[in-house]
């Protein structure tokens, strides 16, 4: 098996589910790392359920790492626009240790296979994902941004 020395992110913000996935299989992901705090959305197919289901479909796994989603308060403080108040809130949240053992996973999982990590925001400079990609650094790992076509 080949050893990955990166690890991709991706977003699905203006995107459904099968060019999601499309997108996923372009880039020969093997692993989706769902890294919302709530795995649940308000756009269809999105929710925990109906997505690993839709990936396991296309034989893409799916974990859902929930200590690497952004505590409430920085999902408030990201939705008013104040990116330096949730990545504060957030750096915090990643030194706990339940964060600090999700890390080694998620950089486990990227290291045996390609894996990519999942959350809202399409461009990832806006997401929370950028700060864990860049945490994974220190597991030698390298991001690597997909960005799939919106939908019409």
């Amino acid at each position: 098996m080949a050893v990955s020395k990166q690890v991709w992110t991706i977003g699905y913000e203006h995107v459904g589910v099968p060019g999601f996935v499309a997108a996923l299989k372009a880039a020969k992901i093997k692993t989706l790392i769902d890294v919302r705090e709530v795995a649940n959305s308000r756009r269809a197919g999105y929710s925990k359920k109906a997505l690993a289901a839709s990936l396991d479909a296309a034989g893409i796994a799916y974990i859902h790492l929930k200590p690497l989603g952004t505590p409430k308060a920085g999902r408030e403080a990201a939705r008013k626009g104040d990116a330096e108040t949730m990545h504060r809130i957030f750096e915090a949240k990643l030194v706990e240790p339940e964060s600090q053992l999700a890390l080694a996973e998620a950089a486990d999982l990227a290291k045996r296979g390609r894996a990519c990590l999942m959350c809202l925001e399409h461009d990832w400079r806006d997401c929370h994902r950028a700060i864990v990609a860049q945490h994974l650094g220190a597991y030698g790992l390298k991001p690597v941004h997909l960005s799939p076509e919106p939908a019409p």
